[in-house]
């Protein structure tokens, strides 16, 4: 692609390219609009100001300056402290025979978890409960009697509660659901909000993740472990040779 000049400051140039790295240096939700025909005038627009702006600064001598001076002492330690990170980082790696044996021997931290999908139905009393698994019994659908007799908001919409994992439910409610049978409505459960009549729907049983899902956050948090190591050992090797004074 040709790089063309776009315009032309005091003899200075400003190009395609030059439009398209500073696009580039905006946040991605804004690169977008810096693509259309109205984002590339006002983008160019701005590059030219800037570069008015740099020469008049050049002409009136402020590089002489000296907040401008401190500010470019302070850059120039910023970068040089980040060159010399990287320069250090350059031999972290992190294979991936090194990956699949971290995932070979944690797979516990790679678990879709065991989930149920219920539906229930809440109330008052024992009792009460007795009388819907009656009618339930005798031919009137769950759904029915949940949204009749339930006093959970879920009732208007059959009882349903979707899918959940342990830990979500509280502990008596959560022990009978992943104890019963798909399609099964069970005996009358007690917890804190009452009495509940549950009906399992589906039940997927937990699996490991297959590598492939978790490679690149295995990768990536072995990489930032070994970093940080190879960092701090290397902080700690220059303090034994640099004076560190803490007052």
């Amino acid at each position: 692609m040709e790089n063309k000049v776009l315009a032309v400051v005091n003899g200075q140039e400003i190009t395609e390219q030059d439009l398209q790295l500073t696009a580039m240096r905006f946040p991605r939700d804004r690169q977008g609009y810096l693509t259309s025909e109205e984002g590339r005038k006002q983008l160019l627009d701005q590059m030219i100001s800037f570069e008015l702006m740099y020469i008049d600064a050049k002409e009136k001598g402020l590089e002489n300056d000296e907040n401008y001076k401190m500010q470019l002492e302070m850059a120039k330690k910023e970068m040089l402290i980040q060159t010399a990170i990287s320069k250090i980082m350059e031999d972290v790696v992190v294979t991936d025979s090194e990956v699949e044996d971290y995932y070979k021997a944690n797979q516990n931290l790679f678990m879709n978890q065991e989930t149920v999908s219920a539906k229930h139905i809440l109330v008052d009393t024992a009792e009460k409960a007795a009388e819907i698994m009656e009618e339930i019994a005798n031919g009137k659908s769950f759904e029915a009697a949940a949204a009749e007799y339930s006093s959970c908001p879920s009732g208007t919409a059959g009882g349903e509660l979707g899918a959940f994992s342990r830990g979500q439910m509280v502990p008596e409610f959560e022990e009978a659901a992943f104890a019963m049978e798909i399609g099964k409505v069970s005996e009358p459960v007690q917890t804190q909000f009452g009495y509940h009549l549950i009906k399992v729907e589906a039940k997927n049983v937990g699996s490991i993740k297959p590598l492939e899902e978790v490679k690149d956050s295995i990768m990536n948090m072995l990489l930032q472990e070994r970093q940080t190591f190879k960092y701090t050992q290397f902080v700690n090797s220059l303090k034994d040779k640099i004076k560190v004074e803490i007052k």
